[in-house]
């Protein structure tokens, strides 16, 4: 069961996209939207989404931001409000153009504030369901300090050459998008907790103890906002990427958390 890579043309814009179906699945079944992190793309899940298809029996999309991975150039500097616009119009745009009227958000990092913003905003196609992974709700001294020494990197660690492997032409805006604005002064107060009672559907808020870029005050602010089922979920031992470094407990998690408020099946 492997990613079926194409592309998705949206207002114009070539976006990077990928799509795995589980045989035997029904034509109206929910589907695994995979929104990723500021640095990540289609690539950069790896096999995770291939996972958790397995594990619920459901099929995955994923695409990449414009700027990402293989995706048309995005507008660079991005404005430091930049969540919203992606989860309030481009985020819908390509659901309904893919034909995807079910989505259930995995959201990782920057994605996962993507995920809460959409659902806050009761747009169509509404989110069954979301799951956070080191999501954000608003900016604090752990995250600046983890994209300063991310920022050092890029510059003197080889980090650039790496990331170029998955991003191409890309690299330097994918990077400096998400830098830049996280590290703007004006950015430092930055916060969606406003938006968060707006969300009626349940949400698993996942975080690894050591995330090195947030603090579990983000679990405990979405959680403490968020109006429907919001269940925290932090992991001991593991950092920014818990899908990446412990796979398969994350998608049980998951799966199970979806089973248990119905929506899939319990398997």
């Amino acid at each position: 069961m492997g990613l079926h890579e194409h592309w998705l043309t949206v207002d114009g814009h070539r976006y990077e996209v990928a799509a795995l179906t589980p045989p035997g699945v029904m034509a109206d079944a929910p589907v695994l939207v995979f929104l990723h992190e500021g640095l990540g793309c289609v690539a950069l899940w790896r096999d995770f989404p291939a996972r958790l298809a397995a594990r619920t029996g459901l099929p995955a999309f994923l695409y990449s931001r414009l700027g990402y991975g293989r995706s048309d150039p995005g507008a660079r500097p991005l404005p430091l409000d930049y969540h919203t616009p992606e989860a309030l119009a481009v985020l819908p745009a390509i659901l309904r153009t893919a034909g995807i009227a079910r989505p259930i958000l995995i959201g990782h990092s920057d994605g996962g504030t993507i995920a809460l913003l959409n659902a806050a905003a009761h747009i169509t196609p509404p989110p069954l369901a979301i799951v956070t992974l080191a999501a954000h709700v608003f900016n604090e001294e752990i995250t600046i300090a983890g994209i300063e020494r991310t920022k050092e990197a890029f510059a003197t660690a080889g980090l650039r050459d790496r990331l170029r492997r998955y991003h191409g032409e890309n690299v330097d805006g994918a990077f400096h998008g998400w830098c830049d604005a996280w590290l703007d002064p004006a950015f430092r107060d930055w916060n969606i907790e406003a938006a968060l009672p707006a969300i009626a559907c349940p949400v698993l808020v996942m975080q690894g103890e050591a995330d090195p870029y947030g603090s579990p005050r983000q679990v405990a602010a979405i959680c403490a906002g968020a109006a429907g089922h919001a269940e925290p979920a932090l992991l001991p031992g593991l950092g920014h990427a818990p899908h990446l470094e412990a796979p398969e407990e994350v998608a049980r998690r998951i799966a199970d958390f979806l089973a248990r408020q119905r929506v899939i099946g319990a398997r």
